[in-house]
């Protein structure tokens, strides 16, 4: 990702939906002037969900997501199904396309009805207006229970009416959310900050990962000072530095050592603490970390993260954690995992979840999941709390925020 772009995660997520042949990808590539999607009369033709951000005036930055049919049959067809039903997790605004020659039908409606069970922002689009007849609108309307306000009627063949659904779909898209900050509410003007970066083997060549990148933006934003360094370098810089830092921030894996070269007078974090506050998810996961006192052999724990990499041969998901888990509960514990889109619906089995930071996923998407997690009473952490509990830090990681702090 080029830091001259908006990240994913940061982008309102349009998710197109419908059936096969009612338009759903030819909707979707008129109303960003795009091919984005393949086109074709035969029914199925996407068959994986399709994601692109870009720029969409007058909203601004966003992902357009085009899903396979609502109604396709089969085996497969029920996989690819339920990837069109899970892509409504992280979708911030939901356009469900119909068949102008055929109307709505249930499945429709029952698409519509998760929509509105999720509380997405949606509009029905009536497509194939060239060649539907103009009663079928107000028959929709009736079948879906619909306001008019609700409906849009175009033609993806011929553009009539698209310019409309686009400003339709910028008006519902753009809600105004309070601002959320990763440390900018924690530094006054000329505060330093120190971050603390490895560069190791898993390191995204030539750039800093996306974490990284916003907080030194958040500190821009702030009229603070940013400071990088390595964290064989802190000590030293520490010592150079003729200002004592406000704070400093680490990567969760170089935690312990950092506590340990880091003056005690001296705020000190983690960038995975401060995206779990960024989430909305922090109580909730310095609440759950402490499960980990009372596992026993043979529970089972499930790390999930929000992206997919190139697994190196000390992963922190798939080896240090499970390391530490069992280091520090000295208990045999069963662990599972699961990367990028991939979340069970049913989290009964496991005594606890431990999440990334979910830098990759939207707000919709985490609340999604921490919420599942919530109705199913499987309490939730994240890596850097969990790191910082085992190194026995995590009160001192937490103290910049006090109430939080007076959990523990």
């Amino acid at each position: 990702m080029s830091m001259n772009n908006t990240p994913m995660s940061e982008r309102v997520h349009i998710g197109f939906f419908g059936k096969r042949n009612a338009g759903k990808s030819s909707v979707m590539n008129a109303v960003t002037g795009q091919d984005l999607a393949v086109v074709s009369d035969v029914k199925g033709t996407t068959t994986d969900p399709v994601y692109k951000s870009m720029e969409l005036l007058p909203l601004g930055p966003v992902v357009v997501m085009d899903t396979p049919g609502i109604d396709d049959e089969g085996e497969l067809g029920s996989l690819r199904v339920k990837k069109s039903y899970q892509v409504l997790n992280k979708t911030d605004t939901a356009v469900l396309v119909i068949d102008g020659t055929a109307g709505a039908s249930e499945e429709d409606r029952a698409l519509l009805e998760r929509i509105r069970k999720k509380n997405i922002p949606f509009v029905v689009v009536i497509n194939k207006k060239e060649l539907a007849d103009k009663a079928v609108e107000e028959a929709v309307r009736r079948f879906l229970s619909l306001d008019r306000d609700q409906l849009a009627f175009v033609s993806a063949a011929t553009g009539d009416g698209i310019y409309e659904l686009k400003e339709q779909i910028a008006a519902i898209a753009a809600t105004e959310e309070p601002e959320k900050y990763l440390v900018r509410d924690l530094l006054d003007p000329s505060d330093i900050a120190v971050l603390v970066v490895p560069i190791d083997s898993a390191a995204p060549k030539g750039r800093l990962i996306l974490p990284q990148q916003q907080t030194i933006r958040d500190i821009l934003e702030a009229d603070a000072v940013s400071v990088v360094v390595k964290e064989t370098e802190l000590k030293d810089a520490l010592a150079k530095l003729g200002t004592k830092p406000k704070i400093v921030i680490t990567d969760s894996q170089a935690f312990g050592q950092v506590s340990a070269d880091t003056p005690e007078d001296i705020l000190l974090t983690s960038f995975s603490i401060l995206m779990a506050r960024y989430k909305g998810n922090l109580e909730q996961a310095v609440a759950g970390v402490t499960v980990l006192d009372r596992l026993e052999d043979g529970d089972t724990v499930l790390i999930s993260e929000g992206c997919t990499h190139h697994r190196q041969c000390d992963d922190i998901g798939t080896v240090k954690i499970p390391r530490w888990i069992r280091e520090y509960t000295g208990k045999e514990i069963r662990i599972e995992t699961t990367s990028g889109t991939e979340f069970p619906d049913d989290l009964t089995k496991y005594k606890l979840i431990i999440h990334c930071g979910g830098c990759m996923l939207n707000e919709r998407e985490m609340k999604y999941r921490l919420s599942c997690a919530a109705d199913q009473g499987v309490p939730m952490t994240n890596y850097g709390i969990l790191i910082a509990y085992v190194k026995g830090i995590l009160k001192r990681s937490v103290e910049v925020f006090p109430e939080i702090s007076r959990l523990l």
